[in-house]
């Protein structure tokens, strides 16, 4: 048996310490046992982290709180509307919008044009439960529309606020099914008000909020509410290049849906009030040019025969004349008031008109060659 001296033998131990240093990184030589669930850092809790509560901005709990307050209120709508394809061929065509409940007896109010032509109407629950809605009524001048649901399944009613109140730079937040996904939530604030566009079907709604929360296909009919979680407006259109969200989008006022949706539940159509009348906005320049003695109001143009004004004694205008190509009867009644409102111009008289009933009466302060003279007006239903 071969005997190795005191040298070898430290050579030897001397090469093994060798390449185990240099092996030392190497994990598949030396195999780890693999640790436990239990043992990690990650998941084990410092008892300073556990008794620390958890921290929330200022903003970051109003957008919270108005969420878990009004988002079991705002429910899906996906209509059926039978459409032809290219071989002439009726087949049956899907689209989505939202709503929000406004009545525990099951009213959802939301955007005319999600509902209009749909053959059917289904409402999905913050629940996930799917209910055959029915039409209450719509209005397609203002966009509005309302159905309902049993009351059984209603979870949670919107609390509407004041429109009138607004002002750019307050909070605005919006709660949709954007391209069907359900109950988001999303940010910004109200860029400007009495902004003016016009829909697809040619009407011109007016009056309403710009905002700068995204707002994106399937927002539509869904509520725009302030930092007290009550809604202040129905998100209905956006301003796009693209088709998609840049920043500009636009919701009518909670003040107008709540007059409009009161008369859709209680007779299913709206009855706008009217003057009869069509008139001519006057500015100082035109004024002048007709000489004109006062620089704002409305000159009244034309009066309808049995409307509303003309039974009340206005006057139109009796002297034809063409100015740039159009031709216009001059000569009559001057606008200045309405129920002790000075008026601008002929937006702001037709305004102030529709926010009345029909049946009630205004006063109407005018000026009649040179002489100011009031006319009291009962209001009856535009034809």
């Amino acid at each position: 048996m071969p005997r190795f001296s005191t040298k070898t033998i430290w050579f030897i131990l001397l090469l093994l310490f060798l390449f185990l240093w240099f092996k030392k990184e190497d994990r598949s030589f030396f195999p780890e046992k693999r640790p436990t669930v239990e043992s990690l850092d990650f998941n084990t809790s410092e008892p300073s982290l556990m008794a620390q509560k958890a921290v929330y901005s200022s903003d970051e709990k109003i957008n919270v709180d108005v969420f878990q307050k009004v988002h079991p209120a705002v429910v899906n709508i996906a209509t059926t509307t039978l459409g032809m394809n290219f071989w002439m061929e009726v087949i049956p065509r899907q689209g989505q919008g939202s709503g929000f409940i406004i009545d525990r007896r099951g009213y959802i109010l939301t955007n005319n044009h999600v509902v209009a032509k749909a053959q059917k109407v289904t409402v999905t629950t913050v629940n996930g439960k799917k209910i055959e809605a029915t039409l209450v009524g719509r209005d397609p001048r203002t966009d509005l529309a309302v159905i309902r649901i049993p009351p059984g399944d209603v979870e949670a009613v919107a609390i509407l606020g004041d429109s009138d109140k607004l002002l750019p730079g307050r909070k605005a937040i919006a709660i949709g099914n954007p391209f069907g996904l359900s109950h988001t939530l999303t940010t910004g604030i109200i860029s400007a008000l009495h902004r003016s566009i016009r829909t697809e079907d040619g009407n011109e709604i007016e009056d309403l909020i710009q905002t700068d929360a995204a707002i994106n296909p399937g927002n539509s009919g869904g509520p725009l509410l302030d930092s007290n979680g009550h809604v202040i407006g129905i998100n209905t259109a956006i301003f796009s290049l693209s088709g998609g969200y840049q920043g500009i989008g636009f919701a009518i006022p909670i003040n107008l849906a709540r007059r409009v949706a009161a008369q859709l539940i209680t007779s299913g159509r709206v009855a706008r009030p009217w003057l009869g009348i069509s008139g001519l906005s006057l500015s100082p320049s035109l004024a002048e040019g007709l000489n004109i003695e006062v620089s704002k109001g409305v000159l009244v143009i034309q009066v309808v025969r049995g409307g509303p004004a003309h039974q009340a004694g206005v006057r139109g205008g009796n002297r034809k004349v063409v100015i740039r190509g159009i031709r216009l009867h001059l000569g009559g009644d001057i606008i200045t008031h309405i129920d002790g409102t000075s008026i601008g111009d002929m937006k702001q008289l037709v305004q102030h008109v529709e926010e009345m009933q029909v049946g009630q009466a205004v006063d109407l302060g005018i000026l009649r060659k040179g002489f100011s003279k009031r006319i009291r007006v009962l209001l009856s239903e535009r034809p």
